[in-house]
């Protein structure tokens, strides 16, 4: 069967192309994948039937807030993302680990372990960084490049989306 690596490389290459669906057939197995959701993957002993993974809920907005009430808070509102921009600009040269599939984050391999990867800890292209979990199965996130691990950009047990940077990376 396929590497995660090797499913990673196809669903970012189904994404960049104008490709709807796509099947993969081997002896020991077939995956399916069709934009919009649609994954199926059949081995010599297991079939996972077709699974449709609805596009992310969008949330109502809040409801809106009298003006006079808003106003104490805003000057508050305003000072943090005042320094937004300076986090912005000391990242500059910073490379980003992406998670490569929708699912939940986790840091270790269990909940008594310890994390594979702390900040300051450096990594290489084939270190192991976190697990996203996706659809019941533990997919192991390689780094994919070596430097320093800067800085965890989320949280454990986190839902993450396909794309959305994990770790900031000083490269070697």
């Amino acid at each position: 069967m396929l590497k995660i690596q090797e499913i990673r490389e196809i669903i970012k290459l189904i994404d960049q192309s104008g490709i709807e669906e796509f099947k993969y057939k081997t002896e020991e197995g077939e995956i399916k994948l069709k934009k919009g959701g649609a994954f199926t993957m059949t081995s010599a002993e297991h079939t996972t039937p077709a699974v449709q993974v609805a596009p992310p809920a969008v949330q109502a907005p809040a409801a809106p807030v009298p003006p006079a009430a808003a106003a104490p808070a805003a000057p508050q509102e305003q000072q943090p993302k005042n320094e937004q921009p300076a986090e912005v600009s000391a990242d500059e040269g910073l490379e980003e680990i992406k998670s490569p599939m929708v699912g939940t984050f986790y840091q270790s391999p269990s909940p008594d372990a310890s994390a594979f990867v702390q900040p300051g800890d450096k990594v290489k292209q084939d270190s192991v960084v976190c697990i996203v979990e996706a659809m019941k199965l533990f997919n192991e996130i390689e780094a994919e490049m070596s430097g320093e691990i800067v800085k965890i950009l989320v949280e454990d047990g986190q839902l993450v989306e396909y794309g959305q940077p994990l770790f900031l990376v000083k490269p070697e």
